[in-house]
């Protein structure tokens, strides 16, 4: 008998949950990116040695007297070395037993969605890793006094700027604020966001940051790049289910030699500062 049309298939199936998975991490991704008022999205290749431009000088005095020669203030631009971007591999597999036992798409789709939560929290490591480089500093006690020290560090700092300032910090830091106050919060890539905090900026609650410690910049200070995995001749090579951007891409498979139902995800993200001086890193003391 004849196959037949528009019947679904289980590979259509499989396609369907690849799809979900990058548009799920992709959309999470926008989201990240607008709260934190990133801006720049800079598409890299792999090992791309990501470099910010400082321009260091000083403007001489404005009062010339009639006729008198005008001072001339000297600028010039030098290359910061941010970080290298690189391709990271992940792969999970379900067994034909928790198939047999669970069923195919609760098996597979709990252990997708178990590992689509752990690559964000390896970017969110990563992120809070490079902002511990920062060389600015703040302090205070309690969690106010620290974030308003750091708020006023990044307006002297970013005066011209007039972008918001971003905080990450540790939950275990916020919970007296949180259980007194009435406060909005988002949830987003993992993460939960209070906007307007304090009136000081986005706090950014993670455990990526250690307790007593916080990070804090200005939104205009942050770029992510991202490596296209949808491009940078890897289509040439492998099979990837991509968002648009090419965020991430995941393919699914079956292993017949271990009868085993494999996924593998790649993506290369990172979120940068330009400047590492107007990054604070902060210390909260308790009262």
């Amino acid at each position: 008998m004849a196959v037949e049309t528009n019947l679904i298939k289980k590979a259509d199936l499989a396609r369907v949950r690849e799809v979900d998975f990058a548009e799920r991490f992709a959309a999470s991704v926008g989201d990240l990116t607008k709260l934190l008022g990133i801006a720049r999205k800079l598409a890299k290749r792999e090992g791309s040695v990501i470099k910010a431009t400082k321009a260091t000088g000083t403007l001489l005095s404005g009062t010339v007297a009639e006729g008198e020669v005008i001072p001339l203030s000297k600028y010039a631009t030098t290359q910061v070395t941010l970080g290298e971007i690189t391709l990271k591999k992940w792969r999970k597999s379900t067994s034909a037993e928790a198939i047999v036992e669970r069923g195919y798409d609760q098996a597979v789709g709990m252990a997708t969605d178990a590992m689509l939560a752990d690559v964000q929290r390896s970017i969110r490591a990563d992120f809070a890793a490079y902002l511990a480089q920062g060389t600015a500093t703040a302090s205070g006690v309690g969690l106010q006094a620290a974030l308003a020290d750091a708020w006023g560090k990044l307006a002297s700092l970013f005066e011209d700027a007039g972008a918001g300032t971003v905080f990450l910090v540790n939950p275990a830091d916020a919970a007296d604020w949180l259980a007194s106050a009435q406060i909005s919060a988002v949830r987003t890539f993992g993460l939960t966001v209070l906007k307007s905090f304090l009136g000081l900026g986005t706090v950014i609650l993670t455990t990526a940051v250690p307790a007593g410690t916080f990070y804090a910049t200005v939104e205009d200070n942050l770029t992510l790049c991202y490596i296209p995995v949808n491009g940078a001749g890897l289509g040439e090579a492998f099979t990837f289910t991509s968002d648009a951007t090419g965020l991430i891409g995941i393919h699914e498979e079956p292993n017949y030699e271990r009868m085993t139902a494999e996924d593998t995800v790649t993506a290369g993200i990172a979120i940068f500062a330009e400047r590492l001086d107007g990054v604070v890193v902060g210390t909260v003391t308790k009262a």
